[in-house]
């Protein structure tokens, strides 16, 4: 089967590590994965395109050109399958795909459609979406809120949670230097993701456990003002911003917390990687995150706004080693069932064989 994976780029990512490791897995499976980008190739792309991968970057500049360049790309491949990774990808690639007869077409939403929402994007969306046979949100809420739109036909939308590969937890001597309780952060460094509010827990936790230590892994257009206001604050030597990262299996290893504090959220794959090492979570009470946290039983779900509700969670946790391991236990234990790149696999090769639904 001929499988073309439409992203907005490959640069470091949630979306993008979820296509990639599909694309070894429908690989070892016999299946011809190949990836095009709308935007630039990234580290990831490059990474592929040395294993092998057919890898195509910068095809989406422009609607109209984009979408004549599509329909030339699918009618050469030919692809059994078009899959879409959120919604730039879907407007410009959608159509193309119909017109080429690939034999399915879908549309994962990777994010948490919740107000504001773009409105000029989802019309455009809603429109490609004709085209699709399946719409796929990686969480209930995301489903859910497709379907509130009234913008997608409701038999079209399916859920399909996230899964990725478990990480491997590596050995003392490869994990970096902590002296405390360490909790972890792992994704983009952007206003979404609401850090200020994760630091002010943070330094409010300080004040109750001061052996806790935090790290920031991910870059983005916030770091140099999160490292700012983390020196302001005067916590500069308890949190540490570490940039990106193309190994993050040190940094999981070390910790004993994730924590996330996003505005908005679908289903983050650097919470089901904490999840297979059996890290317990504290996360703000959004989208995905929020419903896998309590559908595994493994953390504590705070309010999106307010730092006092966070930093006592935080404080709980570093206090109560046996809510940590029974948090922990429950996991490792909900990753093996819900969360694990083989049945989100399964689930979408499924997908692409069911019949059409226009």
């Amino acid at each position: 089967m001929k499988i073309a994976h439409v992203v907005d780029s490959m640069e470091v990512g949630g979306a993008e590590t979820l296509v990639e490791q599909m694309c070894h897995r429908q690989r070892e499976q016999g299946h011809v994965p190949a990836v095009f980008a709308l935007a630039a190739l990234g580290a990831i792309g490059e990474r592929m395109r040395g294993q092998g991968f057919s890898v195509r970057a910068e095809l989406g500049r422009h609607l109209p050109g984009a979408v004549r360049g599509f329909a030339r790309i699918f009618r050469e491949l030919r692809p059994d399958v078009v899959h879409l990774h959120n919604p730039t990808p879907a407007i410009y690639a959608a159509l193309p795909a119909r017109w080429a007869g690939a034999g399915c077409v879908v549309s994962t939403r990777h994010s948490l459609v919740a107000p504001p929402r773009r409105i000029a994007q989802e019309i455009k969306y809603a429109a490609a979406a004709l085209a699709c046979d399946w719409i796929a949100g990686v969480c209930q809420a995301t489903a859910s809120n497709l379907r509130a739109m009234h913008t997608i036909r409701p038999h079209k939308i399916v859920c399909i949670y996230n899964g990725v590969a478990p990480l491997r937890r590596v050995p003392a001597e490869r994990r970096p230097p902590s002296d405390g309780l360490t909790l972890v952060y792992v994704g983009r460094l952007e206003p979404v993701k609401n850090h200020v509010l994760l630091l002010e827990a943070f330094r409010i936790a300080l004040t109750r456990a001061p052996e806790l230590r935090l790290w920031m892994v991910g870059d983005g257009s916030q770091r140099s003002r999160l490292e700012d206001r983390a020196a302001g604050m005067g916590i500069a030597n308890r949190v540490t911003f570490w940039g990106q990262q193309a190994d993050v299996a040190p940094f999981f290893s070390g910790a004993g917390i994730f924590i996330m504090s996003s505005r908005s959220e679908g289903l983050p794959t650097s919470l089901l990687q904490g999840f297979s090492l059996g890290l317990p979570a504290i996360v703000t009470d959004v989208g995905g995150m929020a419903e896998a946290v309590r559908t595994a039983e493994a953390g504590l779900i705070v309010p999106p706004a307010e730092a006092e509700p966070m930093a006592a969670a935080i404080t709980q946790l570093a206090k109560d080693g046996v809510l940590r391991r029974r948090f922990s236990e429950n996991a490792a234990s909900a990753f093996a069932r819900h969360f694990s790149l083989e049945r989100m696999l399964d689930a979408y090769m499924n997908l692409y064989q069911r019949p059409r639904r226009f």
